[in-house]
C-alpha cells in the first residue's frame, strides 16, 4: 500500500487527467448514471479534505489563525480585485440573463474546498486556506447578494439562499475538520490511532483523482444539454485562471509573501466555489436552466487548470526565504 500510494504521488498529474478522462467516458457512456455521482460528490470530497486536514498539525493550524496578514490578503484578492474582473469578463459572456448570471455567481464565490489540496500539492501554504475557509465562506454569504445587486439589478440579488453555503461549511468543512481532529489526537494516545492515521495520510491524491472523476461524470450530461452556451464561456473560464495568476502573483509579490503563501494566495483568488452555488443555480425556475450549466462548466474548465497550476504555480512563484517587494 505504502508503494502504492508513493508511486502515485509520483504520477499525480497523471493520475488526474486519467480520473478526468474515465468520469467524462462515464457521463457520456452512462448519462443516466449523473444522479448517482452527484449524490456522491459531497462523501468523496468530505473524506479527501479529511484527509488533507489530518496532514495539518494542530499546532502549525494555530499559528495560521494568527496570521492576520494573509487573512486580509485573501479577503482583499477575493472580494476587492476579483469581483470587477468578473464583471468584466461576465460582459463577455454569450446568451443571455442566465449565461451572465451563472458567470457572475461561480466567480464571485471563492473556493473553500479543494482549493486546500491543490495548493498542498504545489507547495503552499494549505494550512493558511483552511484557517481562512471560515472567514470566506461567512464573506461570500454575505457580499454574494451585495455583487449580484450592483452587477445585475436588486430582482437578481434576492435568489441567493444562505442553505446550500451552511449545509457545504457543515459538511465540507466542519464535520472533515473534527473527524481529523479526534483522529490526530487518539494517534497521539493509541498505536491503533497511529496505524490508523498512517493508513490514511497514504490517501490524498487516490481521493483527489475520485473526486474529480466523481464530479465529471456527475456534470458531464448538464452541459452536454447546452453545449453552445457552454462553449461560449469556457474562454471566460480560462481568462480569468490566466488573469488571476498574473494578479495573484503580483499582489503576493507586493506584499512580500514567502512562496508559501504566495503561492496560497494565487490559488485562493483562481479557484471557485462552483460545488456550492450549483444548487443555488439548480434550484431557479425555468427560465435559468442554462445557468446551472455554465457553472458546471466552469468545473470542469477549473479542474483541469488547478493540473496545471499545480505545475506552473511552483515556477511562477519559486521557493525563496522571501519574495521582495516590487
Amino acid at each position: 500500500m505504502t508503494e502504492f500510494a508513493q508511486r502515485l504521488e509520483h504520477r499525480q498529474v497523471a493520475a488526474y487527467l486519467g480520473a478526468l478522462a474515465v468520469g467524462a467516458l462515464i457521463g457520456l457512456a452512462a448519462p443516466g448514471t449523473d444522479s448517482v455521482f452527484e449524490a456522491l460528490i459531497y462523501p468523496v470530497l468530505g473524506a479527501l479534505l479529511y484527509a488533507t486536514f489530518l496532514q495539518v498539525p494542530f499546532t502549525a493550524l494555530r499559528a495560521a489563525f494568527g496570521d492576520c496578514r494573509f487573512l486580509l490578503a485573501a479577503l482583499g484578492v477575493n472580494f476587492i480585485v476579483v469581483p470587477p474582473i468578473a464583471y468584466a469578463l461576465s460582459r463577455l459572456a454569450p446568451g443571455g440573463t442566465a449565461v451572465e448570471l451563472g458567470v457572475l455567481m461561480v466567480l464571485l464565490t471563492p473556493c473553500i474546498d479543494y482549493v486546500i489540496v491543490f495548493t498542498r500539492l504545489a507547495g503552499g501554504g494549505d494550512r493558511r486556506l483552511l484557517a481562512a475557509a471560515p472567514l470566506l465562506m461567512l464573506a461570500q454569504l454575505a457580499l454574494l447578494p451585495a455583487y449580484l445587486w450592483l452587477f445585475m439589478g436588486p430582482e437578481l440579488a434576492d435568489i441567493v439562499e444562505p442553505e446550500p453555503f451552511l449545509e457545504a461549511f457543515l459538511l465540507l468543512i466542519a464535520l472533515p475538520l473534527a473527524l481529523a481532529w479526534a483522529t490526530e489526537a487518539w494517534a497521539e494516545r493509541s498505536p491503533r490511532g497511529a496505524r490508523v492515521k498512517g493508513a490514511v495520510d497514504l490517501l490524498p491524491v487516490a481521493l483527489m483523482a475520485l473526486t474529480l472523476l466523481v464530479v465529471v461524470a456527475s456534470q458531464i450530461p448538464r452541459v452536454r444539454d447546452d453545449i453552445g452556451d457552454v462553449v461560449g464561456v469556457i474562454p471566460i473560464y480560462v481568462a480569468f485562471l490566466v488573469i488571476m495568476a498574473i494578479v495573484g502573483r503580483s499582489i503576493a509579490r507586493a506584499v512580500g509573501f514567502d512562496a508559501s503563501a504566495a503561492r496560497a494566495l494565487l490559488f485562493t483568488g483562481a479557484t471557485r466555489n462552483s460545488l456550492v452555488v450549483l444548487p443555488l443555480a439548480l434550484a431557479l425556475g425555468d427560465e435559468y436552466a442554462v445557468t446551472g450549466a455554465v457553472i458546471v462548466a466552469q468545473t470542469l474548465v477549473e479542474v483541469l487548470g488547478m493540473v496545471a497550476y499545480v505545475r506552473l504555480v511552483p515556477r511562477l512563484l519559486p521557493d525563496e526565504p522571501t519574495l521582495a517587494p516590487g
